[in-house]
């Protein structure tokens, strides 16, 4: 059985991204790269929102990372083995290999694939992730907290919800970004 990751950089302050939608404080220096291309490699498959992957989406093209460093290309080869599912009421079809289109978020649905599942799944996306947060759905946060407040803009975790974790790793990069691993309580 997989268990269902929901993993984000984040502000300090709790955001994905600003009032104006940049997240461009969240850009891995070398280091972080590579720790996010650890943790990708252990998924096989991620659920996006419709935003989210079309951000995602540009990992499908080799065209831009011509120039690129090792880790950031070894990135793109992680993300195009994980299948991909993205949920979307108005996105006509896909534009990435081993990718789906399911209309609406089935909590069901997402616990069988679960279930079913030889290796963990993520999530992505604030909207679809709350979903799965008030499903229970999800089994672990991972977050990499940047050294910087925004003030405002999306939300990186769910408002109206109490979920009690339990930390399981941590770590703290030399460019200030702290990484934390929470297990999700889920009640008996």
């Amino acid at each position: 059985m997989g268990k269902l990751i929901y993993a984000a950089n984040t502000s300090l302050d709790g955001f994905l991204e600003d009032e104006t939608g940049s997240f461009d404080w969240s850009v891995p220096d070398e280091d972080v790269h590579a720790f996010w291309n650890e943790h990708e490699r252990h998924i096989g498959t991620s659920l996006y929102g419709r935003r989210m992957y079309e951000t995602m989406s540009v990992w499908e093209s080799d065209d831009w990372l011509v120039d690129e460093s090792p880790v950031v290309r070894e990135y793109a080869e992680i993300w195009r083995d994980a299948d991909k599912v993205v949920y979307s009421t108005l996105l006509a079809d896909v534009s990435t290999t081993r990718t789906r289109i399911e209309r609406q978020f089935e909590p069901e649905a997402v616990r069988r694939l679960k279930e079913t599942s030889s290796s963990d799944l993520s999530i992505g996306g604030a909207g679809i992730a709350a979903e799965a947060f008030r499903h229970g759905l999800v089994d672990e946060c991972v977050l990499l907290l940047c050294p910087v407040l925004v003030g405002g803009g999306k939300p990186a975790l769910p408002r109206g919800i109490r979920l009690d974790l339990e930390l399981r790793d941590q770590r703290r990069f030399d460019n200030g970004v702290v990484y934390v691993r929470y297990a999700v309580r889920h009640p008996a």
